[in-house]
């Protein structure tokens, strides 16, 4: 397979991009190398994303450029993986006859396993069989990396296809994950990442020694060099007292939590299967502020969920008023096939309503995120760096621990640890001027 060419593209979540790290190594281990465009490889892959209809939409156009790829150059290899095709499993096959590959999440493996085989007909493999932690990985960023805890989620809200996509939760060895750790640290990564579809609720499954998401944490934080410890993300029914004193006893925790709210109307929660209520939701976010004062908070809101009224959407409004949000990804309710949202027989939200919604919401959101972001002008702050600015190319971009990105001027390479002084900020992003003597380097 030398000199062949590969060209991935990725939709959806972080589990997704953690994912195609590891397609990436796996290919580049058999002797392929990345290309830039599709129209000039070889392999396509899609590692596809079934959370919301808008996933759907951006793939079913990606899967036309495919065909046409495929129709001037039949020998070009069309592979899909991830959780759309475990959604529809043999039905990829049916809808779209010109993908000679289709797996699910659990099946990546025989992605490699198709390519060095001698077969020339289509191929499905939807098992839920392990962890793609166990393939070799192509890191795109030294200094940050994805660690996988757990694959699968327990959790039963309505609206999700997480669960049929991706199957029941299973808990990654927990000796495996701190022997990761200490690899990432060892090839440079100074930012882990903790990954799962329900982090707090690791280690439940483990007999008969089972363990705890805190005591994960205070594990991967015993490894040497690694100064930032995130995770993502996590359920508000099992954030604990010890998950949070851990981000005040244990140094490379970040003062960072993203909670999914989902909705602030225990109506509509109930109706979700999120298990806790707007109340409980609100004793989780005042244990966070007593303990972290400081700490940001990000969260995940869906707005236009079938029977939500005005009423209940004004509760979410106020809601998002009273914690003040750091940040939060909004997103207009869609229904996916086989789950019990899909079916339910109330009034459902009419797509104009819902987009006015969401618009008062994002409002909302942006304004109490500005006002939070205020208390970070006149502070100093260590800045991770990732590269140059998006927006201005003369200046850099990081991110704090805090995780608010930061674009500012000064001399750094990705990968430092350096001392910003902000002196501006957006409901976004903030802005500053990098110190001359200070950094914080290994």
């Amino acid at each position: 397979m030398a000199g062949q060419r590969y060209h991935l593209s990725t939709y959806g979540c972080q589990m997704n991009e953690h994912d195609s790290e590891r397609m990436q190594g796996m290919l580049e281990t058999l002797g392929y190398d990345e290309c830039d465009e599709p129209a000039e490889a070889d392999l396509i892959v899609l590692n596809t994303c079934s959370i919301r209809e808008s996933a759907d939409r951006r793939l079913e156009t990606q899967l036309g450029n495919a065909r046409r790829f495929k129709t001037e150059r039949p020998e070009v290899v069309l592979a899909v993986g991830g959780c759309w095709a475990q959604s529809l499993k043999q039905e990829v096959f049916e809808r779209y006859p010109f993908v000679d590959v289709a797996f699910g999440p659990g099946q990546v493996d025989q992605l490699g396993e198709f390519l060095v085989s001698d077969s020339i007909a289509a191929s499905g493999h939807f098992e839920f069989d392990g962890f793609t932690a166990d393939l070799p990985m192509r890191r795109t960023q030294s200094a940050s990396a994805w660690l996988q805890i757990s694959v699968g989620c327990n959790s039963k809200c309505s609206y999700c296809i997480v669960p049929s996509t991706r199957g029941r939760e299973v808990s990654r060895p927990f000796d495996a994950i701190v022997e990761e750790a200490r690899e990432l640290t060892r090839r440079g990564a100074r930012e882990i990442t903790l990954l799962g579809q329900n982090v707090n609720s690791y280690g439940r499954d483990l007999r008969p020694d089972r363990r705890s998401f805190a005591e994960l944490l205070a594990a991967v934080d015993a490894v040497d060099g690694v100064d930032r410890l995130r995770y993502t993300s996590p359920h508000p029914k099992d954030m604990q007292a010890d998950v949070i004193a851990a981000h005040v006893e244990l140094a490379s925790v970040c003062e960072h939590i993203h909670l999914p709210l989902q909705s602030g109307s225990t109506k509509i929660l109930k109706a979700m299967r999120r298990t806790y209520s707007r109340e409980r939701y609100l004793e989780r976010v005042r244990m966070i502020r007593q303990a972290l004062p400081d700490a940001s908070i990000t969260t995940d809101i869906i707005v236009g969920f079938p029977g939500e009224t005005e009423d209940d959407f004004l509760e979410t409004v106020d809601l998002v008023e009273e914690v003040g949000f750091d940040g939060a990804f909004t997103f207009v309710y869609s229904p996916r096939r086989d789950t019990e949202a899909a079916q339910m027989a109330v009034d459902l939200v009419g797509r104009e309503e819902a987009s006015e919604r969401i618009g008062r919401l994002i409002e909302v959101v942006q304004r109490t995120a500005l006002e939070r972001a205020q208390r970070f002008v006149g502070r100093e702050l260590d800045v991770l760096v990732e590269g140059p600015s998006r927006t201005d190319p003369s200046r850099l971009r990081g991110r704090t621990r805090h995780n608010k990105a930061v674009n500012f001027s000064g001399l750094a390479e990705p990968g430092d640890l350096v001392v910003v002084s902000i002196d501006a900020a957006t409901s976004t992003s903030l802005s500053g001027q990098a110190s001359l003597l200070a950094s914080a380097s290994r």
